[in-house]
């Protein structure tokens, strides 16, 4: 019964309230400039924290006209795989390693062993 009721009334698409007595806040225009020369503009309300950079359309980073220099983000160093490696292992201990590895490819091909290198 309940899922009658409400048949015919579109709710995904219509709204029951109405825009009487609604007042929509105030609005100012900013504007962002890319360094290729685009110019975007969009409203934003007088008490929105308007961000000091947006993407332009060409994908470079647009500075707000006459607006404070943007923040410097830090950026954190990204580790590799090699840094992770060097956190478990030390120099010497890769080179064992690696020597012992060695030793078995060769062991499996059938060549002949040969003696350590040198350092």
């Amino acid at each position: 019964m309940a899922d009658r009721a409400l048949r015919g009334t579109r709710l995904s698409t219509f709204s029951m309230e109405s825009e009487v007595n609604v007042v929509p806040s105030e609005r100012r225009i900013t504007t962002y400039v890319c360094p290729l020369g685009h110019r975007i503009e969009l409203p934003f309300s007088v008490e929105a924290d308007v961000p000091s950079v947006w993407e332009c359309r060409c994908g470079n980073e647009a500075k707000l006209l006459d607006g404070p220099e943007p923040e410097k983000k830090e950026t954190k160093h990204i580790r590799t795989h090699w840094d992770m490696l060097l956190e478990r292992r030390s120099i010497p201990e890769l080179e064992e390693l690696l020597e012992e590895r060695l030793t078995l490819l060769r062991a499996s091909r059938g060549e002949k062993p040969t003696s350590k290198r040198s350092a």
